[in-house]
């Protein structure tokens, strides 16, 4: 991969947007993914110059989701820059999922400078023509948002970032600069310091006692999310200490070893069948929530998984506390997850693991004319988790149904999934911040979301090694079969054939089209030892049923009017 930061030699041009870098560098930033455009040619003349490595993308949504990921996997803050008016919405979604994945990603846009507004400039984007408080101010969206025109506010907003990042939890931040701002001389920008350490969240006394106590009074088991992934070490450990099986959340697959005798399996869409019979057989009063607010794409809001005696839930968020389970009893400890279990550990007493059955995998479909889907997943399990060190993310739709239910993940950061939010696109584009925080990255993606939104050019302008393995059934598999799932008649869900190999090779990409399960292994060897992107184009079988039931009756719930 050919990306080396560059900086110029000459600083005769520096303006305020080279000691932004430089302060944005200073707060952990390495990496920038965006579009350049008329409204931010000063910020990007800036960024060229700056330390920092920039990608180029093809969509601002696109840049988001690779910045999201990127954020994820190095724990740093990652930019993220596009221009004015359409630019800046069309990153909101991205921005909106990084909010939901709890990464640290600041977005930089352009804005109308301030004696142009209201007089109909190209792409005008301020307070007069965007809706200010949702994109300039904190709020749903961004945690820190401004609009600034001058070296002071922006000198400020970043000591308000830097605040923020030194919180805990993700963090997203939006910066409008004008061009009259970001053209003004650097010696305006004041000198910024470094982001304070982000201590451990410890439980309070008074919290810890209380999960203490409620956990003293029998076995439990343990229900892992997202943000226990820092925390695989001490929950294994703990886990293991006081005999508590360990059911996982899909985004926290790999949390602890998937084949760990501990590990019950997954719950939420694509989740495991086996999961609620198993804890019913347990027999169980107590569950340990780590990390998650057991939403729809965690739970599937499933009344088996609520113990008698209800939850003790450590979380970051005291909004997640009875979030998804409201009339649930819930002890709340707001904490690191890590924090928490090396507190309360030494207080619990040690108990042997319970025993129960492990269900056999099932067979893989007979041969037939098109590859079955779990044959994919096999082969990716086999070539990809356990034969490399390569991480993968599975994009939303059929594809994350089959990969939550059938990969198995051997350690945290292996596998990747954003469901909460589940935009279509958010795999195919986000792959790439995989790719530049792990050297390689693989993406499970639908045809589907393949058309929509991908960044193919993008990998091969950078020579970024990505592999796209593609589920092509020329359809919009999830509605298709959801639509039938709900007794409806699918609405236009078919979608014309394509040849994602050749689309791949008209790009500059290698592109490999597979029609027999035999040819898999071969093909992702082949791409996984490919120096530049590969697209791997399988066409499978569209009437396999995937694990679709549990995301239908949870539509059926909220046609009900509420939770099942």
């Amino acid at each position: 991969m050919n990306l080396a930061p560059t900086r110029s030699d000459s600083l005769s041009d520096a303006s305020v947007c080279d000691a932004l870098f430089d302060r944005l560098y200073a707060l952990g930033a390495r990496d920038a993914f965006g579009i350049v455009g008329g409204a931010i040619a000063p910020l990007c003349a800036a960024l060229d110059r700056s330390p920092l490595r920039a990608l180029q993308t093809r969509h601002e949504a696109g840049a988001l989701f690779a910045a999201t990921e990127a954020s994820l996997a190095t724990g740093r803050p990652v930019l993220a820059f596009v221009t004015t008016g359409p630019g800046l919405t069309n990153a909101l979604t991205g921005a909106l999922a990084a909010r939901w994945e709890g990464a640290r990603v600041i977005l930089l846009s352009g804005s109308t400078s301030p004696a142009q507004r209201g007089r109909g400039a190209v792409q005008e984007s301020g307070p007069g023509t965007l809706p200010a408080a949702a994109v300039y101010r904190p709020g749903p969206i961004f945690h820190e948002a401004a609009l600034v025109d001058t070296p002071a506010e922006l000198a400020a907003a970043l000591d308000r970032i830097a605040a923020g990042l030194a919180a805990p939890g993700g963090f997203v931040a939006h910066l409008a600069l004008p061009v009259s701002l970001q053209r003004a001389p650097a010696a305006a920008l004041g000198p910024g310091g470094r982001p304070a350490h982000r201590a451990p969240v410890e439980p309070t006394p008074a919290a810890l006692a209380q999960a203490v106590s409620a956990l003293s009074g029998g076995p439990f088991w343990i229900w892992a999310g997202h943000g226990a992934r820092h925390a695989g070490p001490e929950l294994a450990a703990f886990a293991a200490r006081v005999g508590a099986p360990v059911l996982l959340t899909p985004r926290a697959k790999g949390v602890i070893p998937e084949r760990s005798p501990l590990c019950l399996g997954v719950s939420g869409c694509g989740g495991h069948d086996h999961v609620g019979p198993a804890l019913a057989a347990l027999g169980m009063r107590r569950a340990l929530v780590l990390g998650s607010r057991l939403g729809e794409f965690s739970s599937c809001w499933d009344s088996a998984l609520v113990p008698r005696d209800g939850f003790v839930h450590v979380d970051l968020d005291p909004g997640a506390f009875g979030a998804a389970y409201p009339d649930a009893r819930t002890v709340g400890v707001v904490a690191d997850v890590g924090a928490f279990l090396r507190a309360a550990g030494p207080w619990l007493s040690a108990r042997p693991a319970p025993a129960w059955d492990r269900p056999a995998p099932a067979p893989l479909p007979a041969e037939g004319p098109r590859v079955a889907p779990q044959a994919v997943l096999a082969a990716l399990q086999a070539e990809v988790l356990d034969a490399s060190e390569v991480p993968l993310i599975a994009e939303s739709g059929n594809a994350f149904l089959w990969a939550n239910q059938l990969l198995q993940a051997p350690a945290p950061g292996r596998y990747r999934v954003s469901g909460s939010w589940g935009s279509m696109g958010h795999a195919t584009s986000g792959v790439l911040g995989l790719a530049v925080a792990h050297g390689r990255a693989v993406a499970l993606v639908g045809d589907g979301a393949m058309l929509m939104m991908h960044e193919l050019s993008t990998a091969v302008q950078h020579g970024l090694p990505v592999v796209w393995v593609i589920l092509n059934d020329a359809q919009m598999g999830i509605v298709d079969k959801g639509m039938r799932g709900l007794g409806l008649r699918p609405f236009q869900t078919a979608l014309p054939a394509t040849d994602f190999a050749a689309l791949a090779r008209a790009h500059g990409a290698e592109g490999r089209r597979v029609e027999r399960a035999a040819e898999l292994g071969p093909a992702l060897r082949e791409a996984l030892a490919a120096p530049g992107p590969t697209v791997i184009d399988v066409w499978i079988d569209p009437d396999e049923p995937s694990p679709f039931a549990r995301r239908v009756s949870t539509l059926h719930a909220m046609s009900a009017g509420g939770p099942r």
